[in-house]
């Protein structure tokens, strides 16, 4: 039986907008030429990353799409998806999933980018648990659709509100993640950051306070976030001064301070390390949100509310329990990050300096970072 698509259809729209490229582009400037050849360069590492299982062998965690003119849509009872232009000339990417295919992924990304979705597609993904999360430019994740639709376990959400009204169990909580957050932050400082004083006193600022979680722990959640933050200050001053490999920066140069990793924080924000200046710091809030949109999944399709924190706070409809058990994985993604930077030489069209000062990814490495830190 034929099944006649929808003419309803989401929009997707991007925070730049580009059309698509024809046959009077060919003329290409420098820029771009170098833009379409690093494109190139990095599709061709996610291909390997991502590359087909065998029939027997288990499906892709991860479909990352990126670019203009993403199309996800049901034809003929199966998901078709053309993913999107990054750069020209490309070959435009298809993929044909059918009902029950074992090379089905667990979950869509779009990184960014423009194009459509139908609602026949969310019902097709939501009957074959699949997710569809969608991360913009800053690597915030807009949304989530699919198998994540919210459907709680009233004792799993019992839990959450008991343990979070509860002082003692509240405390107990928060020390636990925040033990196992610290115990990955040394694990990081030994493998992937080079030994020197800004070393030394994140490891002493490190092991000093899982001393005091183990001997005198904190009495209130205000007093652990200090012991947090004074902690993760330390480690993230010990990256600062790693140097970034670079390629052609005679012929088109890069602001001085991308010639090394830099302080977290960004000069473009009062608080928080959203619209990153530096490339390193562009990369980890990808791949921050790549972890954000696994552990969401996992813990919906568990049944807990993520809007419901325990150690994080606020009004505003987040996902609060999701930050709390993000802590501890994210130095495992710090090592990830930092070992993509210090195995990759990097060339300037590999990233963008928007006109208020934001840098931003190439599409194409956006996609080799959130392929590493989904595999």
């Amino acid at each position: 039986m034929k099944i006649k698509r929808s003419a309803k259809v989401i929009e997707l729209q991007p925070p730049l907008r580009c059309a698509e490229p024809t046959p009077a582009d060919m003329e290409l400037e420098e820029d771009d030429i170098a833009w379409a050849a690093r494109s190139g360069m990095w599709q061709s590492r996610v291909a390997k990353a991502s590359a087909r299982r065998t029939k027997r062998a288990k499906a892709q965690p991860a479909l990352i799409l990126a670019g203009h003119g993403v199309s996800l849509r049901v034809e003929n009872g199966a998901l078709t998806i053309q993913n999107g232009f990054t750069h020209y000339p490309q070959k435009r990417e298809i993929f044909r999933y059918f009902r029950g295919d074992v090379t089905l992924p667990e979950r869509i990304i779009l990184l960014d980018g423009s194009g459509s979705i139908s609602f026949d597609v969310l019902s097709w993904l939501a009957e074959q648990k699949v997710s569809f999360i969608r991360i913009d430019w800053k690597g915030d994740i807009v949304c989530v659709a699919g198998a994540s639709g919210y459907s709680a376990n009233p004792h799993r959400v019992r839990w959450q509100l008991e343990t979070r009204e509860n002082p003692e169990q509240r405390n107990d909580f928060c020390r636990s993640i925040i033990m196992r957050k610290i115990e990955a932050t040394i694990i990081t400082l030994e493998k992937s950051i080079p030994r020197s004083d800004k070393w030394e006193r994140a490891m002493r600022s490190a092991y000093a306070g899982l001393s005091r979680l183990e001997e005198n722990p904190p009495e209130n959640i205000s007093e652990l976030r200090v012991l947090e933050a004074n902690c993760a200050a330390s480690y993230f001053r010990s990256w600062v001064g790693m140097p970034i490999k670079w390629r052609g920066i005679s012929r088109r140069p890069i602001p001085e301070n991308w010639h090394s990793i830099g302080v977290r924080s960004s000069p473009y924000h009062l608080a928080g390390n959203r619209n990153a200046a530096h490339p390193v710091n562009a990369t980890l809030n990808y791949a921050y949100a790549a972890l954000e949109s696994d552990i969401r999944i996992k813990a919906i399709s568990e049944g807990y509310d993520p809007t419901i924190g325990i150690m994080h706070e606020g009004s505003d409809g987040s996902s609060k329990f999701i930050f709390d058990l993000m802590e501890p994985e994210r130095p495992n993604v710090d090592r990830a990050v930092l070992d993509f930077v210090k195995g990759h030489i990097f060339d300037p069209a590999d990233f963008v300096i928007r006109s208020d000062g934001v840098c931003r990814l190439n599409p194409e490495i956006a996609r080799m970072v959130v392929v590493k830190v989904s595999a």
